[in-house]
């Protein structure tokens, strides 16, 4: 094989470098869907292949089944990339309702999170995303985060997820890579990475992609990263890996991704408004400056 025709990726389902989408905000507090739907654009003019909205970054928790609608559809009408929409609760009922009515907007896939803070079985686990599943006719992605969850999922448990009709994918915040490949190979999900940090080692253990803060400010070189990996050529991928490393954190080493990634996007410009709905509080002065100091430091800027 020569090496213009070598691939070492697995096929994406849905793109490779996926920004976790920020929701623009008025100064009021009211989703900006026109200004939603120009940030949108702009992620997929910088490299994005897909876009995931209604994420713990995009400030689920404390946005409406309403605004979580309109907001797919708004994305959904302004980029021709595939559209996951986050529609993850601690409640199997409201869950499906929000999975029912996220895909009835368009929304091309949903990403559905562990049930968090309750803590429940392994049966309970595979009970909640056999009834989403049971509730949609679109691909299911399975989001693992057991620091935002406090709940760790067996591999065993994987087996009997993978078995479901819808789940295609998991997006791995676990950060535990010899788990992962267990899995992946147990399942024959397709993995995206959910660690900006750790991007290029989930490529090499077989991730198709990843689902990203620093894609906010970084999908450019992010996708130069993974075709190079892709290509075989791996030292341009540490080489990259190793240039984004202040950007991954100064977005995500004080764990207030939301945050920051707004504080990214008014440094580019491309983010007039900052407004976060509490208990998030948008980017202070200094929370700007780190994120324009981490740019600098990976050469985007």
């Amino acid at each position: 094989m020569t090496e213009s025709a070598m691939h070492l990726l697995n096929p994406a389902p849905f793109g490779r470098i996926l920004p976790a989408m920020v929701t623009p905000m008025k100064a009021n507090g009211d989703i900006d869907y026109e200004a939603a739907q120009k940030l949108a654009r702009q992620l997929v003019e910088d490299g994005a292949d897909g876009l995931v909205v209604n994420g713990t970054t995009g400030e689920s928790p404390v946005t409406h089944m309403d605004e979580k609608v309109e907001l797919v559809r708004a994305v959904k009408e302004a980029v021709d990339v595939p559209i996951i929409s986050g529609a993850g609760s601690n409640d199997t009922a409201h869950t499906v309702r929000m999975v029912e009515q996220t895909q009835e907007a368009g929304a091309d896939a949903v990403l559905v999170v562990m049930p968090y803070y309750s803590r429940p079985s392994q049966d309970g686990v595979v009970g909640h995303y056999k009834a989403v599943d049971e509730n949609t006719d679109k691909p299911i992605i399975i989001y693992d985060v057991p620091g935002r969850t406090g709940l760790k999922v067996q591999v065993d448990t994987y087996d009997r997820l993978a078995e479901l009709e819808h789940v295609v994918a998991v997006k791995d915040a676990t950060g535990d890579l010899a788990a992962a490949v267990e899995k992946q190979q147990r399942t024959g999900l397709a993995w995206y990475s959910g660690d900006d940090g750790l991007f290029l080692p989930f490529l090499s253990i077989g991730a198709v992609g990843i689902i990203s803060v620093i894609a906010h400010a970084a999908a450019n070189p992010m996708r130069q990263l993974v075709e190079a990996f892709d290509r075989g050529d791996i030292h341009e991928a540490q080489r990259l890996a190793n240039q984004l490393a202040p950007l991954v954190h100064a977005l995500n080493g004080d764990g207030y991704q939301a945050v920051m990634a707004k504080a990214a996007l008014k440094v580019r410009g491309v983010l007039d408004s900052t407004f976060m709905r509490l208990p998030n509080v948008g980017p202070d002065a200094t929370q700007l400056e780190k994120a324009e100091q981490g740019m600098k430091a990976a050469g985007l800027l």
